[in-house]
């Protein structure tokens, strides 16, 4: 039984993520299961997700995800190639998957696939250092870059899910198969919602402002997410500043993208003596070079006192199962037989492991224990230890 898989934080669920569910089946063949890597309890922006991962697994599963894998934190928080090569590495290591499939602005899969082969070239990452020597960030200078190789194909490139379907396709290589599915109703980041659709930041702000989202949110999902509470940073931001107002230059460039080769831990140490809320530290912090978002991201690596040295160079050294339905329990029979990793379906099934593993569910843990911090009602240490999959 040959499973799709997606690349996901559903945070929240959304009726655009069933969408992009029930697209894929009807693209692929009704019978195929899916699987999602999913990102834990804190997400690529920087911040904490709006609730908890095995309740948005679970809402993920009443969606129709068969099969609810953890994306591990270090690669759940880091920059899109990061994020891609961190999740593609789970979904790939299930054994059971050949085929990715990811939302797209453009639909244009061989468009896509053509920038992920220029972005591996050489002659490519050559133009990339030219751009980025001008003081161009990241996404301005990689635009210029592949604008040289392909021309008006770069374009895609301004589109936030078909800038990480190209990096899902570099990850994947010609090991899995990919469809692009057309991405409907709203932008990633907007604040103005559709008929059907609207974005996941939108939804968000809408929940913790306690505001109607029932158009968007299917009444199940909502129902699950008001017993769950929505967690907020503002609960953490003066232990995100205290923290922030402890570390020294060496301490911020031992985080990944740290930009210690030009110099930015001293300007981040500076903009921690001044800052008097987590915006203030992000806006003084902030270059032409380097965005908000890595900036929110090295504040996270830095409050859940994790380092460089904390990702595996190998990759994720587990696969977990975060929740399941029946389709998805005959996967994972499957998959004890032709996955690569360790699968944990009980937590205190990684005590048998390897320190590597060991070390990085220890890891996740402690992310955990952080999160709770982030609800009105804080919540006990040691839920990563004690909480089974979903199985629905």
């Amino acid at each position: 039984m040959r499973a799709v898989g997606i690349v996901a934080e559903y945070n929240p669920f959304h009726k655009g993520h069933a969408y992009h569910i029930a697209e894929t089946r009807q693209l692929l063949g009704s019978d195929r299961p899916i699987i999602c890597a999913m990102s834990g309890n804190w997400v690529q922006r920087g911040e904490c997700a709006l609730t908890d991962k095995w309740t948005r697994a679970a809402l993920a599963l009443k969606g129709g995800a068969d099969l609810v894998l953890e994306l591990p934190l270090p690669w759940a928080i880091s920059s899109a190639e990061g994020f891609a090569r961190g999740a593609v590495a789970v979904l790939r290591a299930a054994g059971v998957v050949d085929t990715l499939s990811f939302g797209s602005e453009s639909g244009d899969l061989e468009r896509l696939r053509q920038i992920a082969v220029a972005l591996d070239d050489q002659g490519y990452r050559n133009a990339l250092h030219a751009e980025l020597d001008k003081g161009k960030s990241f996404a301005e200078a990689r635009q210029e870059a592949v604008l040289n190789f392909l021309g008006k194909a770069a374009n895609l490139l301004r589109g936030p899910n078909d800038s990480l379907g190209v990096e899902y396709l570099r990850a994947a290589g010609e090991e899995l198969d990919a469809v692009a599915v057309f991405r409907q109703g709203v932008s990633h980041d907007s604040n103005s919602p559709g008929i059907e659709f609207a974005s996941a930041s939108y939804l968000r702000e809408k929940l913790r402002r306690g505001e109607d989202v029932t158009l968007w949110i299917e009444k199940c999902a909502l129902t699950e997410l008001k017993k769950t509470r929505v967690a907020r940073m503002e609960h953490i931001e003066r232990a995100m500043l205290a923290r922030l107002r402890q570390m020294s230059e060496r301490d911020f460039a031992a985080l990944p993208d740290s930009g210690a080769a030009e110099g930015f831990p001293a300007r981040l140490v500076k903009a921690a003596e001044r800052a008097e809320s987590l915006e203030e530290f992000y806006s003084l912090a902030k270059t032409r070079r380097y965005a908000h978002a890595r900036i929110r991201r090295l504040s996270l690596w830095a409050f859940l006192h994790m380092t460089e040295a904390d990702r595996p160079l190998g990759g994720p050294a587990y696969l977990r199962i975060l929740g399941m339905n029946g389709r998805g329990k005959k996967l994972l029979r499957e998959m004890k037989e032709a996955a690569t990793l360790p699968v944990l379906t009980k937590p205190a099934h990684v005590r048998e492991l390897g320190e590597e593993a060991q070390a990085l569910f220890a890891l996740e843990s402690q992310g955990t224990d952080l999160f709770g911090l982030c609800f009105d009602k804080i919540r006990p240490c040691g839920m990563d230890y004690t909480t089974g999959p979903v199985i629905l």
